[in-house]
Parts: C-alpha cells; sequence; structure tokens
C-alpha cells in the first residue's frame, strides 16, 4: 500500500490494464514466447506490485502465450574455488543442495523472477547456475532437459526461444541484462572462449552430491571485451557501465532489430529472438573470430 509520501512524491500509479495496453502497443504478441528482464520500480508505482506486472504480461500473451525468464540461484556458489578455505569448507558441508522446487531465483535480478517462479503452474529448468522459469503453453518444453553443461548453447531454454522465433523485452531494465547474449557467446563458433569449471550441489535420490560443471564464462566475459572497449565506449546511449551487452543490443536497435518505448514510467525495448541472437553472432564473430578486422591485427 501507497503511503501518503509516496502519494504526494509526484510517482505515476499503474495499473495492470494500463501495462497489458502498453506492452501490446510495445509489439508484444498473443501466443509469443516472451523472456522477460525487468526493474519494477522504473514502471512507477505499480497498483498490486509485482502480480499485477506478472498479470498484464499474461493479458498481452493471451492464453497461449508463454512467459519465461532466467532465475539462476540465489545461494550458488559460482565462485567457490576462490573464497577463503573457510568459507568453502562450510558451503561443502552445509549448503542445501539445489532443488529446483525450492530454491530461490537470484536477488540481483530484481523481484519478478522469483514472483514468476512461485506462480501457479510455474516450472522451472534443471540446471542451478543457467536455470529458467517459465509459466503458459510452451512453458514445460521450454524448461525441459536444460543441459547440465554448456548450459546457454544448444537445447537450452535459451535456444528455445530461438527456436520459438520468441522476444525478449527488457522492462525498464538494463539492456546489459540480456541473457540471451550469452546464447550467442555459447554458439558462435569462435575458438578460445573464456571458460569456467565450477561445482554446485545438486538434490539426487534424497542426498545432496556435488557436481563439477562445464561452461563458458557468463561472469568476467567469454571474449576480451577490453580489446573493444573503444567501439563500446563510443556506441551511442551507452550507459556509464560502458557494458558490452549494452553496446550489442543498442547497435542492434540501431540497425533496426527490436523497439523502444514506454511501459508505464519505464523505458523499455522489445527484440526479436532470432535477429537479436544472429546479430549477436556476427557482432562476436567480426570481432573475435578468424576473420576478424584487420585492424585489429
Amino acid at each position: 500500500m501507497p503511503d501518503e509520501a509516496v502519494m504526494k512524491s509526484g510517482v505515476e500509479p499503474v495499473g495492470r490494464t494500463r501495462l497489458a495496453s502498453e506492452l501490446r502497443a510495445l509489439g508484444v504478441r498473443p501466443g509469443e514466447v516472451v523472456m522477460v528482464h525487468a526493474r519494477v520500480s522504473a514502471l512507477g508505482w505499480v497498483v498490486g506490485g509485482t502480480g499485477a506486472v506478472v498479470l498484464a504480461l499474461l493479458d498481452a500473451l493471451g492464453s497461449d502465450g508463454t512467459l519465461m525468464a532466467y532465475a539462476g540461484w540465489e545461494d550458488d556458489p559460482y565462485g567457490m574455488a576462490r573464497w577463503p578455505e573457510a568459507w568453502q569448507a562450510a558451503y561443502e558441508a552445509d549448503l542445501p543442495p539445489f532443488d529446483p522446487r525450492t530454491a530461490e531465483a537470484v536477488h540481483a535480478n530484481g523481484r519478478l523472477p522469483e514472483r514468476i517462479r512461485t506462480w501457479p503452474g510455474a516450472m522451472r529448468s534443471r540446471q542451478p547456475e543457467a536455470g529458467i522459469v517459465a509459466i503458459g503453453r510452451r512453458a514445460e518444453w521450454i524448461v525441459a532437459d536444460h543441459p547440465m553443461d554448456e548450459a546457454y548453447g544448444a537445447g537450452s531454454p535459451l535456444a528455445k526461444l530461438v527456436e520459438a522465433d520468441g522476444q525478449v523485452l527488457a522492462l525498464g531494465a538494463p539492456l546489459s541484462t540480456l541473457t540471451l547474449l550469452h546464447h550467442a557467446e555459447a554458439t558462435v563458433r569462435v575458438d578460445d572462449k573464456r571458460r569456467v569449471v565450477y561445482r554446485m550441489p545438486l538434490l539426487v535420490d534424497g542426498r545432496a552430491i556435488w557436481r563439477e560443471f562445464r561452461d563458458i564464462d557468463t561472469a568476467e566475459g567469454a571474449f576480451p571485451y577490453e580489446l573493444v572497449a573503444d567501439e563500446i565506449a563510443a556506441t551511442p546511449g551507452i550507459g556509464a557501465d560502458q557494458d558490452p551487452f549494452e553496446a550489442i543490443a543498442r547497435q542492434a536497435l540501431a540497425a533496426g532489430i527490436g523497439t523502444e518505448g514506454r511501459v508505464g514510467a519505464a523505458k523499455s525495448a522489445l527484440f526479436p529472438a532470432r535477429a537479436l541472437h544472429q546479430f549477436a553472432e556476427a557482432w562476436l564473430e567480426e570481432r573475435f573470430g578468424d576473420g576478424r578486422r584487420a585492424s585489429d591485427g
């Protein structure tokens, strides 16, 4: 409930009906598969909070649509090998294993993924670090058989989003958060990607089993983006963080891939997943593949 200070602050209340209408105006299509990244606070004061945002998205998608989001795992020990020994020992001994039914979505990605995870009928993929949650007609297909290794590549929920000709929605969220671009990192045919090996506990037959996982490095980046820092910094509209994913997304928009508009008070963007994936693959191959620009030496 808003208090008196909020109502006097000039913050605009926005409800489910308006959100759904503006999502449709942005280009969200009934029956579509949409992956959402959201900063709910950017929308204004949402009447009904995160629940109303989910309902508005489902309204725009209709009964045949599917809503998905990156969940990950809030308690994952992804970088544990670099922790102090005492911390490693404590987690090794006592970290409850990943259980897709109960593990919280990563808090740093905002409130909406956890709201989707706990929505009636929601489904979640089995991979702890790259896990996806989904609601709707194709949710079971989206999350099924998520590869444990190479979890952003072939057969992943991200690959299925592209296969379904779905859409990627940045709902007030920074363009640097577009998880689909990790799929491009995984699938582009470029050698010498940065890779990681990490360990996490899984629930197997009622017991915690620590498993080793292998994947591209999604924390530090699969490619040496520092080599193209000048180009990233020169991208029109780039934020202060000068994130390579934001640069790719902004350059895609400039190339006519995707649309921008406002939903509530939030500046938002909607991309066709297949076209964005193809653009990102080409961008990465040009800069880091065997055919990289001659100016790179």
